[in-house]
C-alpha cells in the first residue's frame, strides 16, 4: 500500500467481498442500483471502495427501509444497504469473523460459520426429553433497540483494528431513509445489514450467552440471534430464572417481549402427574408440542417433539398460490418442475428435517394445484377433476427421472 493510505485494505479482500455479495443477490439500496447497475463500472466502483476505506474517508450512505409483514401480522423493518456499502461491510466482516466466532458459545447457532438452525433444533428436541420446562425468550425488537455504547465496548474487547471500530461505527450511525424521510438512529442495526448479525451474536454473546454460563450453567439454552429456548428442571426454577433474565435484559437497555417469552411444560407419556395450560411453543418455524409417535415396534406412545409450525405452513401455502399454477398453461409439466423443485426440496430439506408427516398436506396441495393445473390445460379434463389426478397419478407411478420432488410424498 502507499504511504499515503491510514489502512492497509488489499484489493483482493475487495475483491472477495465483492464475490460474496454478488453470490448473495439482494434488492437495491436508497440510491436504487442493482448489482447489474454496479458492474457496469465494476473496476471504478471497486477502486473507490478500497481507496476510501483505505484512506479513512469511507461514509456508508443512508439505509433504506423496507417494512416486511411478520408471522403475527405486525411489520418488520428491513434496512437494506447500497451495494457499496455491502460490500464495504463484507470487508470488515470477513475480516474479523474468523477470531471473534471463536470466542462464541458452542449454543449460538444464528448466523456463523459451521452451525446451523438444524443444530439448534436437534439439541433443543434432545434437551426437552431431560428437562420438564422450557423458557421460550423473545426479545422485543433487539435489533432496533441494541445499545450502540455497550456493542462497540464488546467489539474492543477483540478488535484492535482502528480501521474496523471507525467503520462499524459509522455503520451504526447511518441514518434510515423511509419514504424519503430520514431518521437518523441512535440505536439498533439494522436487519440487512452484511454485518448486523455478526454484531448481534457478540452483543448477545455477553448480555445474555456469558451470563448464562456465569449464573445458571446449570440450565443449558440454545440460542439463534435473538430467540433462544432455555431449559429448567422445575416450574419453580424457570420462575426465578425468568425474573432474572427480565433484569438482565434491562440492564443491556433490552426488554422481553411480555406475549412471546413463556413458561412451558415438555408435557410427554411420561410426565403425566402435572396439568398445565402452556405445552407448546414455536422455535425457528417448528412448533414443540406433545404428539402421538411409535416406536420401533410399532407401538404408539406420546413424545414431545418438534413438527412445522402453523405458522411456516401458512407462509408455504401462500407461496404456492404466489405460483398461480393452474394459470400457467404455457408451461409443461417438466418447466414447472424445473421452476418449483428447488424450493420445494428447500421447504423439505428444512421442514421435513423433524415429523416428516406434518408436511403431506402441503405437498398435498401442491398436487391438488398442479390437477387445476391439467385442468386449465387439456380439454379432455376439463370439468373432469377425478380424471386428471388419475392421469398424474400414473405419470407419478411412472416416476420419469422423479421429475417433482414432493412425489416421494404422495400415495
Amino acid at each position: 500500500m502507499s504511504g499515503t493510505k491510514s489502512f492497509n485494505i488489499s484489493e483482493a479482500q475487495i475483491w472477495k467481498a465483492y464475490q460474496k455479495v454478488k453470490a448473495n443477490k439482494g434488492a437495491a439500496g436508497i440510491d436504487n442500483q442493482s448489482i447489474k447497475d454496479f458492474e457496469k463500472n465494476l473496476k471504478s466502483n471497486l477502486y473507490k471502495i478500497r481507496n476510501r476505506m483505505a484512506s479513512g474517508t469511507y461514509f456508508p450512505p443512508a439505509v433504506k427501509a423496507v417494512e416486511i409483514p411478520k408471522g403475527d401480522k405486525g411489520v418488520r423493518l428491513l434496512g437494506i444497504p447500497t451495494v457499496s456499502d455491502r460490500i464495504a461491510q463484507m470487508v470488515a466482516k470477513l475480516y474479523i469473523e474468523p477470531s471473534i466466532d471463536r470466542c462464541f458459545h458452542r449454543d449460538s447457532y444464528g448466523y456463523r460459520p459451521e452451525k446451523s438452525a438444524e443444530q439448534a433444533l436437534e439439541v433443543t428436541r434432545q434437551r426437552c426429553w431431560k428437562y420438564d420446562w422450557v423458557i421460550d425468550l423473545d426479545v422485543k425488537g433487539f435489533f432496533d433497540n441494541m445499545n450502540h455504547e455497550l456493542m462497540l465496548k464488546a467489539l474492543k474487547h477483540h478488535i484492535k483494528e482502528k480501521w474496523i471500530l471507525l467503520y462499524v461505527e459509522r455503520w451504526l450511525k447511518a441514518p434510515m431513509i423511509k419514504n424519503e424521510e430520514k431518521t437518523e438512529r441512535t440505536k439498533g442495526t439494522p436487519q440487512g445489514g452484511v454485518i448486523s448479525p455478526l454484531l448481534a451474536n457478540l452483543f448477545m454473546h455477553y448480555a445474555f450467552d456469558k451470563w448464562m454460563d456465569r449464573k445458571y450453567p446449570q440450565n443449558p439454552f440454545a440460542r439463534y440471534a435473538d430467540d433462544a429456548v432455555i431449559h429448567c428442571k422445575t416450574k419453580q426454577e424457570a420462575e426465578i430464572l425468568l425474573a432474572a433474565l427480565r433484569e438482565r435484559m434491562q440492564e443491556c437497555f433490552l426488554e422481553l417481549h411480555s406475549e412471546k417469552t413463556v413458561i412451558v411444560y415438555c408435557k410427554d407419556g411420561k410426565r403425566k402427574d402435572e396439568d398445565h395450560d402452556q405445552i407448546i411453543f414455536d422455535f425457528l418455524g417448528y412448533t414443540f408440542r406433545p404428539r402421538c409417535s411409535r416406536t420401533k415396534r410399532g407401538k404408539v406412545f406420546l413424545n414431545f417433539s418438534p413438527a412445522v409450525s402453523g405458522k411456516a405452513k401458512v407462509k408455504i401455502k401462500d407461496q404456492i398460490k404466489k405460483w398461480k399454477l393452474p394459470s400457467r398453461t404455457g408451461l409443461k409439466l417438466e418447466d414447472i418442475a424445473e421452476k418449483i423443485n428447488p424450493q420445494v426440496r428447500g421447504w423439505i430439506n428444512y421442514y421435513g428435517k423433524f415429523y416428516q408427516s406434518a408436511l403431506y398436506h402441503l405437498m398435498g396441495y401442491i398436487e391438488y394445484k398442479l390437477c387445476l393445473w391439467a385442468r386449465k390445460k387439456y380439454k379432455r379434463f376439463n370439468g373432469r377433476r377425478e380424471k386428471a389426478r388419475e392421469w398424474l397419478t400414473k405419470i407419478r407411478q411412472r416416476q420419469i427421472r422423479g421429475l417433482f420432488v414432493h412425489w416421494k410424498f404422495c400415495p
